[in-house]
């Protein structure tokens, strides 16, 4: 299981899972990242890229 307190600034960890609804399934990625300032994002989504791009975009709108 990840624990966001263990990352540094600017490292990042990420585990897959599968979540079950009913009778499906589906896998999943559970995302952290913590940026220079300390600041610490997480998100769920399906894939790793996917979490990364929306980290990116939530850099941008940091800096805006």
């Amino acid at each position: 299981m990840l624990d966001p307190k263990n990352l540094k600034p600017g490292q990042e960890q990420h585990e897959i899972f599968t979540s079950r609804i009913g009778r499906k399934t589906a896998k999943r990625i559970q995302y952290d990242y913590r940026n220079s300032e300390g600041e610490l994002f997480s998100c769920v989504g399906k894939t790793l890229e996917g979490c990364q791009q929306l980290r990116k975009q939530w850099q941008v709108g940091k800096l805006a």
